[in-house]
């Protein structure tokens, strides 16, 4: 883990294809981040970026803590499974109030769930998911 302590930073969950973009356009905007990702093949590939990551599960409290929830301004919730998504958005809502999440929604029907759970920005695949949520987080800057 190649953690450093953040304060005001954004936590993006899943470094999949949306994930990817949204952590290149908050390097090219000099936004600190860190990435909680599941997978061990693909944390080893964001290390080598050196990127601060977090190998765990984001719908844990503990690895949100561990990602400095507390003290982050905003989270991006990119996984590409959207019970998962539901479940960080809620964990996140409850251990950061005043928290900015912006998430993705893979099916436009359960839109009013995210809301419902506490994101305030969902973005849905019919719309270029890493540049509106990129568009979202810099006006949070």
């Amino acid at each position: 883990m190649t953690t450093q302590k953040l304060e005001n930073h954004v936590v993006v969950c899943g470094y999949g294809v949306v994930g990817q973009k949204v952590v290149e356009a908050l390097e090219d905007h000099g936004v600190p981040f860190i990435i909680i990702e599941y997978s061990p093949s693909v944390v080893d590939i964001i290390k080598e970026l050196n990127y601060n990551v977090i190998l765990g599960d984001a719908t844990s409290s503990k690895t949100l803590r561990a990602a400095g929830i507390a003290s982050a301004k905003a989270i991006a919730v990119v996984m590409d499974n959207d019970a998962k998504n539901i479940f960080t958005v809620l964990t996140a809502r409850d251990l950061n109030k005043s928290l900015f999440i912006a998430t993705r929604a893979n099916d436009e029907r359960i839109r009013e769930k995210f809301v419902e759970a506490g994101a305030d920005y969902i973005v849905t695949p019919q719309k270029s998911a890493s540049d509106e949520i990129i568009g979202e987080l810099k006006k949070k800057q």
